[in-house]
């Protein structure tokens, strides 16, 4: 098969924080192959991305990627206090995602664009199963770190016992073949929960099946995980996976160099499933000195309760540093004054690329989601991590073990006290000898991160051996 007839479907659940990487992923594969590449997420995301479709499940073309959504049964989203639980979800999700997806195939060969590839995100393994049944290779897009890969790997493969053994002492040590020292803490919390009525025990069933599904070889090859990180960043991890083929692809990003003139804007969509802020942020961050604005936002999903907001706002005001907070709608219910003042501004949603790619921009205080922690990296921006749950505990470690920020140290309630943030604050960017060296850190690991993605770096070989490797098997 000619690359330029080659099809990938990329599929992805319907979240901001799956959605940004796949989207990713789909431009630039399309940007490197010259193929056919169609975008495919839930209906509830998709309305979200294009909202003013006379439809909700149109679909769209912008010279670029094709979208067209599937079914997953909550075509309006999904609402745990109304839908019912998210074991019920995730099955349903399954059983009619299945279906949906099995027809955009069949639909998508009738019109002459048979599908040479499917690549699907975490929880989705049901889109290997589909594209079995079409005779079709899949790779599964991991769109958190190798390292996190690596630690549900073990899990699954000998070490549950101990690690759940040890869930109630955050401090104990866990050494896992080709990473770093880890404290329970650290790892994805989804395998350290001692509550056995975890409402989130779903999603590690789900998790399992899609281990699962890659420890089904059918074939002598080894199953392909693509991964958002590179070969500098994470070598032990990625290479401690000896019957997987882990591959680096990462950082992907809009302002990587493939995508100007392609980016986010000027494209059909560019994945937000939030509204922007209207405030002119980017004009007020062009006010302030270089490398001196705390910017705040704890991404798209974590909740924060009116304590922790109160504790930031002390912790910021503190400080005496500008700052720009990222606070979303439906974390403002809470009844605290977060009205803009002379050193601060507060925003619903904002493009966080463009902010932290800003010069007057010297600290990021993140939850550590992994596309987040990216983020920061290619942008040289440090960080003060406040993990919250799954894998952003590992990521906060990471950091660390990097040198390019700090994890911050909760109270007996679970809470960022206002005088840790603040003592974080001058940590990273005061003129002491540690921030020196963490800033340093940042702006080598940001050459290392463009280094991997610029043509010819080890994520485009990456990438490029993985679509040669697809187009000789069809």
């Amino acid at each position: 098969m000619e690359q330029r007839q080659q099809h990938f479907l990329v599929v992805t659940y319907p979240a901001q924080g799956h959605v940004n990487p796949s989207l990713r992923l789909a431009k630039r594969l399309a940007q490197t192959t010259g193929g056919h590449v169609t975008f495919s997420t839930a209906i509830s995301a998709h309305r979200l991305m294009f909202p003013s479709l006379a439809k909700p499940d149109e679909e769209v073309e912008d010279g670029l990627l094709t979208y067209i959504p599937f079914s997953n049964g909550y075509d309006d989203g999904f609402k745990v206090d109304t839908d019912g639980d998210l074991d019920d979800f995730l099955y349903q999700f399954k059983l009619v995602g299945t279906r949906t997806l099995d027809g955009i195939v069949h639909d998508l060969a009738a019109r002459g664009r048979p599908v040479s590839c499917i690549i699907y995100t975490i929880f989705l393994s049901w889109a290997a199963d589909v594209a079995r049944d079409h005779g079709i290779p899949s790779a599964l897009y991991w769109i958190q770190p190798a390292t996190v890969f690596t630690t549900y790997y073990h899990y699954f493969h000998g070490y549950e016992e101990l690690i759940t053994s040890h869930g109630h002492d955050p401090f104990f040590t866990v050494d896992l073949s080709g990473l770093p020292h880890l404290q329970i803490r650290d790892l994805p919390s989804l395998i350290t929960s001692t509550n056995s009525d975890d409402p989130y025990r779903p999603i590690l069933v789900a998790l399992k099946e899609t281990f699962d599904t890659l420890d089904q070889k059918e074939n002598s090859s080894k199953p392909k995980v693509l991964i958002n990180s590179f070969d500098a960043l994470e070598a032990d991890a990625i290479k401690a996976v000896g019957d997987m083929d882990l591959i680096t692809i990462g950082p992907l990003l809009p302002s990587l160099p493939l995508d100007i003139g392609k980016d986010s804007e000027d494209t059909a969509s560019g994945g937000d499933l939030f509204e922007a802020d209207k405030k002119r942020y980017m004009e007020w961050l062009d006010s302030k000195s270089g490398r001196s604005v705390v910017y705040v936002s704890f991404g798209s999903m974590s909740v924060i309760k009116k304590r922790q907001l109160e504790e930031i706002l002390l912790g910021l005001k503190e400080s005496g540093r500008p700052y720009l907070w990222v606070v979303r709608k439906d974390n403002r219910g809470e009844g605290v004054e977060l009205e803009d003042g002379e050193n601060g501004m507060v925003v619903e949603w904002c493009s966080q690329v463009k902010v932290l790619s800003h010069p007057s921009v010297g600290c990021f205080v993140t939850h550590c989601g992994w596309n987040s922690t990216l983020e920061s990296l290619i942008c040289g921006v440090p960080t003060i991590g406040v993990p919250q749950w799954t894998d952003q505990g590992t990521n906060a470690k990471l950091t660390e073990v990097w040198g390019t920020g700090v994890r911050s140290e909760v109270n007996g309630e679970g809470l960022l006290d206002g005088s840790e943030l603040k003592r974080c604050l001058e940590v990273v960017m005061g003129e002491g000898g540690r921030g020196v060296e963490i800033r340093t850190k940042a702006a080598i690991w940001k050459d290392k991160a463009w280094e991997a993605v610029r043509e010819g770096g080890s994520s485009d070989r990456n990438l490029k051996t993985f679509v040669e490797e697809i187009a000789s098997n069809n």
